[in-house]
């Protein structure tokens, strides 16, 4: 009997098959097989923090597909990822497999990865482990963490502050971290200064320029020329200078590589470089660790990308070396491989950074079998690897003063060039790598010597203002929290999805910005639970969660310690007003809401009723502003935006461009229901032909969509490709609840931030995983070959064909039902899936109308004997009736 090995995907699951071969049975658990249900008493601090766990159906087919294969077998290898996250996943399959006593005489190993290449998988097999205990721990203390803040927090928050959807614990430090920027915009107030330039010549008639840094023996500061007069004035004092070369100095500076990937490096690089969001670039780096087929095999293209590690392998330095020695020359080469040390706060070494597992698959000789999202990425990964290890660059750096006769005003004029452009050559942080050569060349000063006499061109002052901090992008935000030490790189992409599902914050130009809603949320959490939303407190947390994972801490003592506190800050708010929540909102938010008015008059005074004095209101709704008149005074004014006023269209509808194949105008407009698109108009004369019409999905900005997107969106549904296992063809497309993926009648949801117009074939194989787990197809009917099918209802198992079904057992097995069995069922309790309730009610109508007619025209004498004699009739003759009633319901919500 062969081995059973579990891993996450399907996809990787069919990978690793073909490595281990015909000894082994390679199965997915597709993520996590089971999880703490979303309702209250899941955690019980009171119990030593016990969790009790619900395995869902995908979870279940799961689980019986793995038993399956254990019959027999003699070892289990759980493979799952090689991070905290996979180290729970296997524990969660060991554990459901312990509790049904299916491990007996079983052999429980845990073995990693980094990569998904033959000589890894087989390595790693070869040398298993048990399971890591202390990383388990430190995932159930996370797990407990999250789900006592978000299940004990968020009520309080519904009750204290309506509108406000939840708060989670790491979710509200970001959150406020944002807010607080947008408050520093808010109170900036702008200084002027003012900088002095000038153009001049050498005596060889060359042309450079040079900034005035003395003035009359002073320094200058930023500040110092800080109105027109003085920068004027500074500005005619050297017009009226004559200047020689005072100094001139020459030196090589050298710059190093920055070092390969790590999880929030990579989003931070995709996110400047490519526009990636973290969610995308995740995703696509998942696609390119699980493997694309190169020449007929599957093929992992790069090492595990959850990773704070910036170490590699010494036979990937090697490989990398000598590609470098090839591909540039032994000039590009170090002396000495380089090494790398991470400065995060927090960080966890354990894993290698995100590499190619082969560095001579270069980006070119893999591109046409990549998608658009993961050429680009690879690209990337590929580059910032080889650079890692290339030769460092270097800069000769020029700089010349000048000097008036006098020697007390000097300019300055700085210039390089590169010397030896070293990793230049192929890679620059943050930046173009076409445009090398041009971004790091600068200006070139032309040539100088101390004496020489200069001539001068033209002098100008230019204003110049300060600027606020920028917001946030999801580069910086993600750099942010990593260094501060809040969250973990796997978690960065999912916390930003998060606040923006949430409606906290919004995207405008690629930056964060708070809604009126985020704000008085984190106004709230800082009023009145300033600890769990600060950034000490919550790193500090961090620190303790990689202690239990280090071993170093008892998860239960640290989980104790935290809700001894917690709990107690929030029995506290049990007697808070809704008169202090305004009030502690209103003194956070006031200056937000009411901003100072050019006139001077105050921001706060009703204009509705000239009396009365406006300030925050809370109803069942959320927040408003309101008159302290009320209720004479019936001024309200909402916070926050939904009605689609600031979507930008003019007259309700903006054209994005025509359609290429009919030449009709594709439009965006605005609806009841929010902003669609709209093929061609609608034809006054046959009020029946409408034209092709179809909603934006929540992951795309109305005020931005192109009309690329938009004929995507009016193409739907497109095809996706076809089912690994089954050869059923899938589709994507938009229905009233979101995008979704379709095989045959069985649909799948996509999040809200999957993009229906790219989700490739994994991603849709794994959105079916779960209605699939609920559906099985046991063979064709006899009669017309049709499929019959056992399907999980709300209700229990049942057998289906066509439109017709009979129930099972509740305790049945699914997995078990033969297909003589089912036809069995259907030719005997069978009964139509459409119908039946319809039918019941015309019957019961029916009965009643009779018995009224009946009444009427009998005596009043006999009505008695009459209506008891009905009664004993109804009572024999509709108890079949009845029974075939409810069988006919039940299978109608069964199949629902």
């Amino acid at each position: 009997m062969t081995d059973v090995v579990v891993v996450e995907s399907p996809a990787k699951a069919k990978t690793i098959n073909k490595y281990l071969g015909s000894n082994y049975t390679v199965l997915a658990s597709f993520g996590h097989v089971r999880d703490l249900p979303p309702k209250d008493g899941s955690v019980r601090p009171d119990e030593n923090f016990a969790m009790a766990w619900q395995t869902d159906e995908r979870g279940s087919k799961q689980i019986s597909a793995i038993a399956k294969a254990l019959k027999g077998a003699k070892n289990l290898y759980l493979a799952t990822d090689p991070d905290r996250e996979g180290e729970a996943i296997s524990w969660h399959v060991r554990s459901v497999l312990e509790e049904k006593k299916l491990l007996k005489n079983v052999t429980v190993h845990r073995v990693t990865f980094n990569e998904i290449t033959k000589s890894a998988v087989q390595a790693a097999m070869a040398g298993p482990r048990e399971l890591d205990q202390p990383l388990i721990d430190a995932y159930l203390a996370r797990r407990a963490l999250d789900y006592l803040v978000g299940f004990t927090l968020s009520p309080v928050l519904w009750r204290k502050l309506p509108g406000s959807r939840s708060a989670g614990r790491v979710q509200s430090v970001a959150l406020r971290l944002i807010c607080e920027r947008e408050a520093e915009i808010e109170v900036f107030k702008p200084r002027e200064y003012w900088s002095v330039t000038g153009g001049f010549n050498t005596p060889a008639k060359a042309s450079f320029q040079a900034r005035l840094t003395h003035l009359r023996g002073e320094k200058l500061d930023q500040f110092t020329l800080n109105t027109e007069t003085l920068a004027f004035d500074a500005r005619d004092t050297v017009r009226g200078g004559s200047f020689t070369v005072q100094s001139v100095e020459r030196k090589r500076t050298k710059r190093n590589p920055p070092p390969p990937f790590t999880t929030s490096t990579l989003q931070q690089e995709a996110s400047r470089k490519l526009g990636m969001s973290a969610q995308t670039t995740m995703r696509t780096a998942q696609q390119l660790y699980e493997g694309v087929e190169i020449s007929g095999e599957t093929v992992g293209l790069i090492t595990y990308m959850r990773t704070d590690g910036v170490t590699m392998a010494q036979e990937a330095i090697a490989s990398i070396r000598g590609h470098i020695g090839q591909s540039f020359g032994e000039e590009y080469v170090p002396a000495s491989p380089r090494a790398y040390s991470t400065k995060a706060k927090n960080a966890q070494e354990a894993h290698e950074a995100i590499r190619p597992t082969e560095i001579t698959r270069t980006p070119d000789r893999v591109a046409s079998t990549l998608t658009p999202d993961q050429k680009r990425l690879y690209d990337l990964i590929w580059k910032r690897s080889v650079a890692s290890q290339m030769q460092s660059a270097e800069m000769d750096q020029v700089a010349v003063v000048l000097a008036d006769g006098s020697g007390k005003t000097l300019l300055r004029a700085t210039g390089s060039t590169i010397a030896f452009d070293g990793f230049l050559k192929l890679y620059i942080e943050g930046r173009d790598d076409s445009k090398i050569g041009d971004d790091e060349e600068g200006r070139l000063l032309p040539p100088m010597k101390e004496g020489d006499r200069i001539t001068t061109q033209t002098v100008e002052a230019e204003q110049h203002f300060t600027q606020p901090p920028p917001r946030y992008s999801e580069a910086s935000l993600v750099k942010k929290m990593e260094e501060i030490g809040i969250g973990r790189p796997s978690t960065y992409a999912s916390i930003l999805s998060v606040l923006r599902d949430r409606n906290y914050v919004r995207l405008e130009a690629r930056r964060f910005m708070p809604e009126d809603r985020g704000r008085l949320v984190t106004a709230f959490l800082t009023s009145f639970f300033e600890r769990y939303v600060d950034t000490s407190f919550t790193a500090s947390l961090e620190e303790q969660l990689d202690d239990i994972s280090g071993a170093r801490a008892d998860w239960h003592d640290v989980m104790a310690a935290f809700w001894r506190d917690f709990s107690a800050a929030v029995d506290q708010t049990k007697d808070l007003k809704i008169s202090d929540v305004i009030d502690a909102l209103d003194a956070d938010l006031g200056a937000h809401f009411f901003p100072a008015k050019e006139d001077g008059s105050d921001p706060r005074d009703c204009t509705a009723c000239g009396t009365g004095r406006l300030g925050l209101r809370l109803g069942k709704h959320g927040a408003f502003i309101g008159c302290s008149n009320y209720p004479e005074c019936q001024f309200t004014r909402r916070l926050v935006a939904d009605d689609g006023s600031d979507d930008g269209l003019k007259d309700g509808m903006r054209v994005l461009g025509q359609d290429p194949t009919t030449q009709e105008d594709i439009t965006i407009r605005r609806g009841p229901y929010g902003l669609y698109i709209q093929r061609g108009e609608a034809d006054p004369n046959d009020k029946k032909a409408k034209p092709k019409r179809t909603t934006i999905p929540k992951g795309l900005d109305g005020n931005t969509i192109t009309l690329e997107q938009a004929l995507g969106l009016l193409s739907l549904p497109r095809v996706v490709g076809t089912h690994p296992e089954t050869g059923e063809t899938i589709e994507a497309g938009l229905g009233r609840f979101g995008p979704f993926v379709k095989m045959g009648a069985v649909f799948g949801t996509l999040d809200k931030d999957d993009d229906v117009l790219t989700v490739g074939l994994n991603r849709a194989v794994d959105s079916l995983a779960k209605k699939l787990a609920s559906i099985r197809t046991i063979g064709p009917h006899p009669k017309d070959n049709e499929a019959v099918m056992v399907r999980k209802g709300r209700f229990g198992p049942y057998v289906q064909h066509k439109q017709v079904v009979a129930t099972l057992a509740k305790d049945r097995d699914m997995n078990d039902v033969t297909l003589d069995e089912a036809l069995a069922l259907l030719a005997e309790k069978g009964k139509p899936l459409k119908g039946g309730a319809k039918k019941t009610t015309a019957r019961k109508t029916t009965t009643k109308a009779s018995t009224k007619k009946t009444e009427k025209a009998e005596p009043k004498t006999k009505r008695a004997a009459t209506t008891k004699k009905s009664a004993d009739a109804t009572k024999t003759t509709k108890k079949p009736s009845s029974r075939t009633t409810k069988t006919k319901t039940t299978a109608t919500k069964e199949a629902d």
